[in-house]
């Protein structure tokens, strides 16, 4: 059987991944600045490793195109981040960088954090400030009742705490 028109499954992709930023403010936090650095240097050792070996070996090429190209947009997340150092604060409203405490319907709770786009990971409780979980929190106080909508079902939520953890 001829295989010219199988296609062959590959963990690798054929070509480079993009990644785009937002257009949005880069809000970020001190620690999501002092990742997306971490990971900026990351991609530049990486780069500088597999030039090194494109020179004694067969070209790296779409490892090292992808290295490129997730090193200008993380070099360009940094210098566009927009830190918001709310670490400490004394505020009773929900802010960027503010850690919830909520309570569903169910009576189940869930502790969020109000973080940057690169910093979300919603499995772990860190909200892009962007979202809209995030903005139907942004500006409420403890003790409010939020009621995000959606088309799998709405979500009322109970603020139980709002809190700024220390520098």
């Amino acid at each position: 059987m001829s295989r010219a028109f199988v296609k062959e499954d590959s963990a690798v992709p054929e070509e480079p991944l993009k990644r785009q930023a937002s257009g949005r403010p880069n809000y970020v936090t001190a620690a999501g600045l002092d990742r997306l650095k971490a990971r900026a240097a990351e991609l530049a050792a990486l780069r500088t490793e597999l030039l090194g070996k494109k020179k004694q070996e067969e070209p790296r090429g779409l490892e090292l195109q992808q290295a490129e190209i997730d090193l200008a947009y993380y070099e360009g997340q940094v210098k566009s981040a927009k830190l918001v150092d709310n670490r400490g604060l004394e505020a009773d409203d929900i802010r960027f960088g503010a850690v919830i405490k909520v309570r569903n319907q169910a009576g189940a709770e869930r502790e969020y954090s109000i973080v940057g786009e690169d910093e979300a990971d919603a499995a772990a409780g860190r909200l892009n400030w962007a979202s809209p979980l995030a903005a139907a929190l942004l500006g409420k106080k403890q003790g409010v009742r939020v009621r995000l909508e959606r088309k799998g079902g709405d979500i009322d939520l109970e603020i139980l705490s709002v809190g700024y953890p220390g520098k």
